[in-house]
């Protein structure tokens, strides 16, 4: 069964060409900057390459043209969010690299996924994945939680070109996606770097054979996807069941992935965890775990804010995406309450 649809699905897929004259145009990779610079002005490189630029766009396309372009040196630093991750800061070179590729290549990646795949989409951001997945808690009695172990580091190079290789039919944009895949790995051949534009529209892609494999073959209707975590309703718990079954071989067999052991399957009436929010039929609330991570950021963000390390207006970027988060979710107490207790700034 597993063969048969990927075939199938091999043929559904309209390969593009022609793309990296697009990439390297002189006004797309104007466009790229100005995309990879919004927010980061005052770095130092981004200052260089902006007082250079017309030099620094015009050896980037002859690059591109010729074939003689490669991927620069990492930047890694550590985050915790809450749990510990790996970050890559491409140079910044790079960065304009990758948005020059994805302004062309973005509606490519967008045609071949389902409605309900969220993230690195236009449109389709966490709080619509949450607003969908309460939509199918309304109108199913069972629902089934999971998650890919280690997904970015797990990712195959081979499998990943592969899949690329039936989308574009560009062999020098197949190259160039094959330096970029080939730049980075946690063991040979595996891994991308979380960090990178492109490597969210691979990984998004990546799983988007799971997607159609889910809804084709399965002919699951009730499922969401935000990037590696993925839930899937029904009325009937056997359904679930048999679904990790198939949903497990197919991650081994096709994506060599595995899931992770914290599988929830319950009923929806109890609420379901999804994207750091408690997601119920008629109420969304914050989680356990990102009450904490708010009470825990604000905190430090006020912190901060108290011995002089930021300034007010920093203070109130970092604050506002915290705020939101917190917003969408029925918890305007628990904001307030921890707002009264540590806020320094009114």
């Amino acid at each position: 069964m597993l063969i048969n649809f990927c075939s199938c699905c091999v043929n559904k897929m309209k390969r593009s060409g022609q793309l990296l004259e697009k990439i390297a145009d002189y006004d797309n990779l104007l466009l790229a900057f100005w995309s990879a610079q919004r927010g980061k002005q005052a770095k130092a490189e981004v200052v260089r390459f902006r007082d250079d630029l017309g030099r620094q766009v015009s050896h980037l396309r002859q690059g591109l043209l010729d074939g003689s372009v490669n991927v620069e040196q990492y930047h890694y630093f550590k985050i915790h969010d809450p749990k510990e991750r790996l970050i890559c800061a491409a140079s910044f070179r790079d960065r304009v690299l990758h948005h020059a590729i994805m302004n062309i290549c973005e509606p490519c990646f967008e045609s071949y996924l389902i409605d309900d795949t969220y993230a690195c989409r236009k449109g389709k951001g966490s709080h619509k994945a949450v607003a969908r997945a309460q939509h199918f808690c309304r109108s199913s009695r069972w629902f089934i939680s999971l998650d890919i172990r280690k997904y970015f580091d797990s990712i195959d190079h081979g499998i990943l070109q592969n899949l690329l290789e039936r989308r574009f039919k560009d062999k020098r944009l197949l190259q160039l996606f094959e330096k970029i895949i080939g730049s980075y790995a946690t063991a040979p051949g595996k891994g991308v770097p979380i960090g990178n534009l492109t490597s969210q529209y691979f990984a998004n892609h990546y799983l988007g054979l799971l997607d159609h494999f889910i809804k084709e073959q399965l002919r699951i209707k009730p499922y969401v996807r935000y990037m590696d975590n993925f839930i899937l309703w029904s009325e009937d718990r056997r359904v679930l069941k048999e679904s990790l079954r198939a949903i497990g071989g197919f991650l081994r067999e096709r994506l060599a992935l595995t899931l992770n052991d914290d599988i929830c399957l319950n009923q929806t009436a109890g609420g379901m965890n999804f994207l750091g929010y408690r997601v119920f039929a008629n109420i969304i609330r914050l989680s356990k775990r990102s009450k904490k991570r708010f009470s825990d950021k604000f905190r430090a963000y006020e912190a901060c804010f108290l011995n002089g390390e930021w300034s007010e207006q920093v203070l109130q970027k970092h604050m506002q995406p915290l705020i939101a988060f917190a917003q969408y979710a029925h918890a305007d107490n628990f904001r307030r309450n921890v707002i009264e207790r540590f806020g320094a700034v009114s």
